[in-house]
């Protein structure tokens, strides 16, 4: 039997072949991408973003499924907030995350300057202090805001960063990766290549951060925790790996600058906290523990940063549920 996708599309990353009707669809989606890719990578930045915008707009309206699970899914979070508030927040997102995908494609070009994000205060303190362990450090990340910054942010300031990913879908969305982030001079290590566990192990015996998302949900070794007020499968590699080796644990996200936040456009910074590991042990109760106070973090990020995040994943599953009772909380 075929391996196959969450949407029942057989996986290639897993050993399955594409039927001749996934083939010509993929490859007409990966020929459109290209023919925008190249039409709009000459565009300067500031264009690049207006466009991603507009992207973002359509997008919200063309693709009903995913807005009403977007909704769903922030019902999640802020239980409290009226349908109509939870409506213009998925609408803020679809502008938000567009622009972000427009910065993303400036990236493409290595010779353009990245806007690297200022460190918040304290946070490269606490990293240095974290790698000078000489243990290694896994860095917890979600995909809140212009990640693709947060690694050349770390990248161009001289960390020894390394990204964990997971291949696309199609492998030539893959190359398309690797020349967003290695013409940025950041390695990646991608999960389903031969190897890959080693590889882990070596960047942290070396001392080096391994940066990890861990928000979304994804088919890795995972457990049962609260992520946003809701029990959800989480992966527990992160937490197995820093238990397992003694490395140190931090968070690491784009956050608003408090003093220069707005609600339509936050300035943002580079925030990184440190997660306690010395009261936990190798074992299942610790790494379950472990992964609960990394979803703590992360969750509160993302709280603080609504309209950055990817609302129209189905991290829950696709059907709406009622949501669990919580502290009012405002957006």
């Amino acid at each position: 039997m075929q391996p196959v996708s969450e949407a029942g599309s057989v996986d290639v990353r897993e050993g399955g072949r594409w039927t001749l009707a996934q083939r010509a669809k993929n490859d007409v989606l990966w020929l459109l991408a290209s023919a925008a890719i190249a039409l709009t990578s000459r565009l300067p930045p500031r264009a690049l973003r207006a466009a991603g915008v507009g992207l973002g707009r359509l997008a919200h309206v063309l693709l009903p499924s995913a807005r009403r699970l977007a909704v769903a899914n922030v019902a999640v979070a802020f239980p409290d907030l009226e349908l109509r508030a939870r409506q213009a927040l998925v609408a803020r997102t679809y502008r938000t995350l567009g622009g972000y995908l427009g910065d993303a494609v400036a990236m493409l070009d290595p010779r353009r300057p990245v806007a690297l994000l200022p460190f918040a205060e304290g946070a490269r303190a606490t990293l240095d202090a974290a790698i000078a362990e000489q243990r290694g450090v896994v860095f917890a990340s979600a995909h809140l805001g212009p990640w693709e910054r947060v690694a050349a942010t770390l990248v161009s300031c001289e960390v020894p960063f390394t990204a964990v990913a997971r291949e696309a879908y199609d492998p030539r969305l893959t190359r398309l990766y690797d020349r967003l982030r290695g013409g940025r001079g950041l390695p990646t290590i991608y999960r389903g290549a031969p190897g890959a566990g080693a590889a882990l192990l070596r960047t942290l015996r070396r001392g080096h951060v391994l940066g990890i998302p861990m928000d979304l949900a994804s088919r890795v070794p995972s457990i049962e925790v609260r992520f946003l007020g809701r029990l959800a499968a989480t992966p527990v590699g992160p937490a197995r790996l820093a238990l397992r080796t003694g490395a140190a644990v931090v968070v690491g996200v784009p956050a608003p600058i408090e003093r220069l936040a707005s609600v339509s456009s936050p300035e943002l910074e580079l925030a990184i906290a440190r997660i306690e590991t010395h009261d936990l042990e190798a074992s299942p109760a610790g790494e379950k523990a472990l992964t609960e106070r990394i979803n703590d973090a992360l969750s509160a990020r993302i709280r603080a940063l609504p309209e950055a995040w990817v609302w129209m994943h189905p991290r829950w599953g696709t059907a709406a549920e009622p949501p669990r009772p919580a502290a009012a909380t405002t957006v």
